[in-house]
Parts: structure tokens; C-alpha cells; sequence
């Protein structure tokens, strides 16, 4: 049995920030093995199936060139492209840091280091990529069949050609929305409408930040544009208070918040529809970050992010992240912080150059994105006691209420061992946030940040098998 393969660096990730940072690394020379779990390279943002390509992608350019650069360098053999493949963990000490990977599917493609040892890389530098997924908010219905996420939604239209349904209602708040109705619809799906729980109004505050930034002045007014074409709806400071469904969803209730957002209004609409599309933001993937002890903070939305210097360097001297991670903020500014953690990891030192300028001015544009789409404080109350927070154990809001007033729950740990709240299939991903924030009280703007790393840590990154756990202490497994 031979040991594990070295590299002088390992990407974790191939969407826009994993895929420019190992297309950059292999271009100074580094050999860098690029593990990604999809099996075709571009990530969330650029998820597409094998015969369409590159078509009908956002900035169809910038991907076509790294996936030409990606192809040559691993012609070269400076790149070891693995897809299909999670890390599941990270053991060994900095320059030392051993990855053990697995199938992200049953069937994945083959490598030539599967065996029955296991599949594992040694890294002696790290760029983590992980990116993020939905954000979710408990409602009366939201577990029932024809309730997905929207960005789920939108994979399945852009990785699948699938549609989720045939009547669909868009709800949660932020941008994301209009890109996930425009798609349906032009996909053939009725797109009734778009819920938009805060006020577009509250861009205005940020007015400067938007235009310094007017590529995403015309991409909002594409979609804009297109929600015209399509006929859709858009009801601002609007949520979905209900889901009614028997066999299959059937209708929703639409109720009215004010602009703190709290509901003032109930049953404004009723609409007919077979599926709802939620989507309240992204939150940050920090399995692997917390896994090797990078520091993490609280960012601009009240998420958990990873804490990083000027050229994305984390509290571990040889772990750099870029992209969602260190705070949701797109796919061109994701890019960017690979390109910028790249150079860092070369030992380039950071200077105040075109690429700083265009971060500087991406980030700020974030920012005003997260202070005019919040999620409203004031989300338990719009819930009755029944309504499920964590879906996978089925715990409701009372429970979780009894666990906190008659148990004296202070903490987000403290919660999740009383009610089992995170400990089920999607640990704590889905209710994580939502656990943390009914701890913390109504009345804070922002989560605690000790909560937040309670829900987020967990010992493997992915669900493994009994098998996976047996080979990490076989005497005979290479070191």
C-alpha cells in the first residue's frame, strides 16, 4: 500500500473562488490537487450539465477561460482534479494537514487512490472554498413535499433542466430571488409571484456603495427587466404566513409585515400553487474551517464567517479561504478573493492594486445588500407553537419555548441537548441559525456568536459510514 499524495497545495471547492484559485497556484508552478463534490467544475453559480456547457451562463467568458486554463494545467500535470469527492475530514498539524476524501455519492467516479484504504491527500498548504447554502426560516408548512429551497430550485433548472413545479411561488428576501422566478418562468414553469419580506426602499441608504458597482446595476435591472417579460408579481414587505397542503402542496396564505418587520396583517391573498420556492439568504459552510481552528466571527448579516487578513489568510499560518465563507457576497467577488488568496499562498504580499480596489468596493456592495434584505427579527412571532423548527428531529417552537423558560436553556448547546434540536440528518445546518437566535432573545439584532460555533462545529464534515470510520484506525492504513 502506498501513503497518500502530497501537494504543495490543496483547493477545496471548484466553484468561482476554488476553481480561480488552483487555476492561479498552478500557474506559478505549484502542483495542487483541486477536490471538488460536484461532478463538473463551476460550483452553485455556474452549475451546468455536460452537454450544454458553457451556454446560457452568467459571465460565460470568465468561466470558459478557466475551464480551458483548468484542462491545460491538468494536461501538464500540475493539476489533480478530483470531483465527485468530499473531505469528510482534516487531521495533522499545519504543512502537514492530511484530507481524507470520500464518493459524494454512491457510484462517484472512480480514482486511481480508491482502495480499501480509503481515498486521502496531504496538503502542505490549504485554500478552502467551501461556499454556502439556503438559509431557511421555520413556517407553518415549510416541511411538506413541494417546499424546497431556492436555490435548490434553481440547481435543479440549471444542472438538471428540472423544473420543481408547474405553479410556484418565490418568498424569503434578498436579489436571489428575481435570478430564481426569471429561470422558472423561463423554463416554462407560472412564477404566480415573488414575496419579498423587506422594502427595496432601504437600497437608497446604501446608495453610494451600488454605484460604484454598476455591473450589478444592469444585472438587477436585467431581472428586473425580465420579471416584466415573464409577468410576475413582486409584493415587497410581504411573507408566506401559511402552507396548505393535503397530498401535495395546494395554496398559500400571504401575510403583510411592517418595515421592522413584524406582521401587521394576515391573509392578504390566498394563491394556488403546487410548489414554494424559500429563500431567506446563504449561510457560510464552516465544516472544514472550524475543523482545522480557524478563527471565526460574526459578519454584516448576523451569520457566522471566517476571519481572514488582507490577502485571505486565516488564523492558521498555512489555511486560506475565499468565497462565501468569509461572508456571502457573489460569484465576482468570490472570484477575486481566490485570485488574491492564490497570490498570498505564493507569498505575493498584498498591495493596494486594481484587485484590492474591486474587493474593496464588491465588499461594500455586500454589505449594503445584507443591511437592505435582513432577516426580520421578529420571525418566531409570526409562527404558531406547532410549527417545526428543526425539521430533521421535529422539533417545534414550543418545545424549544419549554426548553428555554422551564429548563433555563441559555445556551444554543444547552438547547440542542435538551430538545435534540441539530443532531439529525442536516446537523443543525437548516435550524443552526434559527436555534441560535431564539436563545439569544427577541430583542438583539444579532446572534451571539458563541451560539452560532455551538451549532456549527461538527467532528466530520459529511455524513460517513461505519466502513469510513473503521479505516481511519486500520494498523494497516498508509500514514
Amino acid at each position: 500500500m502506498t501513503g497518500p499524495e502530497r501537494f504543495a497545495a490543496v483547493v477545496v471547492g471548484a466553484g468561482p473562488a476554488g476553481l480561480t484559485g488552483a487555476v492561479r497556484l498552478a500557474a506559478a508552478g505549484l502542483r495542487t490537487a483541486l477536490v471538488d463534490a460536484a461532478p463538473r467544475p463551476g460550483g452553485q453559480f455556474w452549475r451546468h450539465t455536460e452537454a450544454a456547457g458553457t451556454r446560457g451562463q452568467h459571465d460565460r467568458s470568465a468561466l470558459r477561460r478557466l475551464l480551458r486554463d483548468l484542462a491545460a494545467h491538468r494536461k501538464a500535470g500540475l493539476i489533480d482534479y478530483r470531483p465527485g469527492r468530499e473531505v469528510y475530514l482534516i487531521t495533522g498539524a499545519p504543512g502537514e494537514r492530511r484530507l481524507e476524501l470520500r464518493p459524494t455519492a454512491p457510484g462517484g467516479p472512480p480514482t486511481a487512490d480508491d482502495g480499501p484504504e480509503g481515498e486521502s491527500v496531504i496538503a502542505e498548504r490549504l485554500l478552502l472554498c467551501p461556499g454556502g447554502h439556503d438559509r431557511q426560516l421555520p413556517l407553518p408548512g415549510w416541511d411538506l413535499p413541494g417546499v424546497v429551497a431556492a436555490g435548490g430550485a434553481q440547481a435543479l433548472l440549471k444542472g438538471q433542466r428540472t423544473l420543481v413545479g408547474r405553479r410556484v411561488l418565490v418568498a424569503g428576501t434578498g436579489p436571489f430571488l428575481l435570478p430564481v422566478a426569471v429561470g422558472l418562468a423561463r423554463g416554462g414553469a407560472t412564477v404566480v409571484g415573488i414575496c419579498e419580506a423587506n422594502d427595496p426602499g432601504r437600497w437608497v441608504r446604501s446608495a453610494a456603495a451600488v454605484a460604484r458597482v454598476p455591473g450589478k446595476l444592469l444585472e438587477g435591472a436585467g431581472y428586473l427587466a425580465g420579471l416584466a417579460r415573464q409577468r410576475i408579481p413582486y409584493r415587497s414587505r410581504t411573507i408566506v404566513g401559511e402552507i396548505r397542503a393535503d397530498d401535495r402542496v395546494r395554496s398559500v396564505r400571504l401575510d403583510r409585515l411592517d418595515r421592522a418587520g413584524n406582521r401587521v396583517r394576515t391573509g392578504i391573498a390566498e394563491l394556488e400553487v403546487d410548489t414554494v420556492a424559500l429563500g431567506w439568504g446563504f449561510t457560510p459552510s464552516l465544516e472544514l474551517i472550524m475543523m482545522v481552528g480557524a478563527a471565526t466571527g460574526l459578519g454584516v448579516d448576523g451569520s457566522l464567517i471566517t476571519e481572514v487578513d488582507a490577502g485571505q489568510r486565516t488564523s492558521q499560518p498555512d489555511v486560506y479561504v475565499a468565497g462565501e465563507a468569509c461572508g456571502v457576497g457573489g460569484a465576482a467577488l468570490a472570484r477575486l478573493e481566490g485570485e488574491l488568496a492564490a497570490r498570498s499562498l505564493l507569498g505575493e504580499s498584498p498591495t493596494e492594486d486594481k484587485i484590492i480596489r474591486r474587493i474593496g468596493r464588491l465588499r461594500a456592495f455586500a454589505e449594503a445588500m445584507h443591511r437592505a434584505h435582513p432577516v426580520p427579527a421578529g420571525w418566531p412571532d409570526w409562527c404558531p407553537p406547532d410549527t417545526l423548527l428543526c425539521r430533521c428531529e421535529e422539533v417545534t417552537l414550543a418545545e424549544a419555548e419549554r426548553a428555554t423558560s422551564d429548563l433555563a436553556a441559555r445556551s444554543a448547546r444547552q438547547l440542542k441537548l435538551f430538545t435534540r434540536c441539530g443532531m439529525g440528518w442536516c446537523q443543525g445546518r437548516i435550524c443552526g441559525p434559527n436555534v441560535a437566535r431564539l436563545v439569544r432573545g427577541r430583542d438583539q439584532d444579532h446572534d451571539d456568536v458563541e451560539d452560532l460555533r455551538a451549532m456549527a462545529k461538527r467532528t466530520f464534515a459529511v455524513p460517513v459510514t461505519l466502513g469510513e470510520l473503521a479505516r481511519l484506525s486500520d494498523p494497516r492504513r498508509p500514514r
